[in-house]
Formats: C-alpha cells, structure tokens, sequence
C-alpha cells in the first residue's frame, strides 16, 4: 500500500503509521468491498487514551468529543466541540490513501499535525518526499 502524508509519499507500506515510535495508525482495504479501514489511537497531552477507532469505528469515546463521518472511501473524526479535524483520510485509488488533515497528540504528548502540504511534529518537518519503504511501516517522528 502506498501512503501520502501531507505532500510526502510512502511507497509499499505495510499500512502502519508510527508516531513517534508507537504505532498509532494502522490503514487497511477491505478486500471484499475496497472499504478503507482505519485503526487510530487517540491521547492528550499527557499521553491517555482519549479515543480509539477499530475499522473506522469509534470503540473508546471519553466523554462523547468526537464524532466520526466516513465513506467506503474517506473517513473523517472531528473534535465534535471546537470542530477541529483530529484525522482525514481519503481512498485515493485502491492502493493510496491519502492523510490530508489532522491535529492530535502522540503518546509523547507533542503535538502532530499534517496539512496538505507537509506533516510537522514541533520542530521536525517534511514536506514533498518520496520514501520506498519494502514493505515496512512509515516511520514519522
């Protein structure tokens, strides 16, 4: 599978996304029905799991602050209060998944954000590269 991540590209990935050393996104394709399926582990600045999705399934909710909208195709949580995207990610053809959006908090507590153009953990960036990873796991921070 073949990751975008802001404008920087992973070629033949395993589907896992590690923040930080902690494997944090896992992407998959449902073979049956070409659904994107997305696992994600969400924590605050302090490190606590806030939010957990298991295929593209809110199953840990604190205090109900996110809600999800998705797609065979895209899936989108958002911080139900302030309206803030915590992750977008869209099936861009059925070996590409694009990570356009996002705000949230690795287990270290920084701060990970990824706009269209690059992903930034405080002062660490990338922006427009092409990585070929054989088959490992993107490795992002």
């Amino acid at each position: 599978m073949n990751v975008e991540v802001g404008s920087n590209l992973y070629r033949n990935t395993d589907g896992m996304i590690e923040v930080e050393g902690v494997p944090q996104i896992e992407l998959a394709v449902k073979e049956t029905t070409g659904a994107l399926m997305v696992n994600f582990a969400l924590f605050d600045a302090e490190g606590k799991l806030t939010a957990k999705l298991n295929d593209s399934t809110l199953m840990i909710n604190e205090k109900r602050a996110y809600g999800v909208h998705r797609t065979p195709k895209s899936l989108e949580l958002t911080h139900l209060v302030s309206g803030n995207v915590i992750l977008k990610m869209e099936l861009k053809a059925p070996d590409l998944v694009a990570f356009t959006k996002g705000a949230f908090h690795t287990v270290k507590g920084h701060l990970f954000e990824v706009s269209p153009t690059e992903w930034k953990i405080d002062k660490l960036r990338a922006s427009g590269t092409t990585h070929d990873l054989k088959g490992g796991s993107v490795v992002l921070g």
